[in-house]
C-alpha cells in the first residue's frame, strides 16, 4: 500500500534526482548532443544517484542485487521519456522545454515501477 509519507518523500527526493537529471540533459544539448543521446548520458550518469536515494530515503530497501531490476526499469523509463519528448516536441518544437515537460510523466512512471517492481519488499 502507498502511503502518503511515501509519495511526498519520492516527490522530495524525485525533485533533487530531477534536478540533476535535467542539468546534464540540457548540459549535453547545449554541447551539440543530439536529444537521444543527451537524454541515454543524462538517465546513465543518474542511475547510480537515483537508485541509492531511493531504495535509502524513499523505500527504505538497500538491498543491492536489486540494482538489475532499477537499470531495467531506467532502461524502460528511458524509452518513455523518448516518447514523450518526441511528443511534446511535435507541438512545441523545443528540445529544452520538451525535456522539461517530460519529466512529469516520467516521474509518474517512475514512481510506479520503483515501487512495484525494484523496491517490492514482497520479494
Amino acid at each position: 500500500m502507498t502511503t502518503k509519507k511515501e509519495v511526498f518523500d519520492f516527490i522530495k527526493i524525485g525533485m533533487i534526482n530531477t534536478i540533476f537529471y535535467y542539468l546534464v540533459y540540457i548540459f549535453f544539448l547545449f554541447i551539440g548532443f543530439n536529444y537521444y543521446f543527451s537524454a541515454l548520458l543524462a538517465t546513465s550518469i543518474g542511475v547510480l544517484f537515483n537508485f541509492k536515494t531511493f531504495g535509502k530515503y524513499v523505500f527504505f530497501n538497500e538491498d543491492k542485487s536489486r540494482i538489475i531490476r532499477f537499470i531495467a526499469t531506467y532502461t524502460i523509463l528511458y524509452i518513455v521519456n523518448i516518447l514523450f519528448i518526441n511528443i511534446f516536441n511535435y507541438i512545441l518544437n523545443n528540445y529544452y522545454f520538451s525535456g522539461f515537460l517530460s519529466i512529469f510523466p516520467y516521474s509518474f512512471f517512475s514512481f510506479i515501477l520503483n515501487k512495484k517492481f525494484v523496491f517490492n519488499q514482497k520479494d
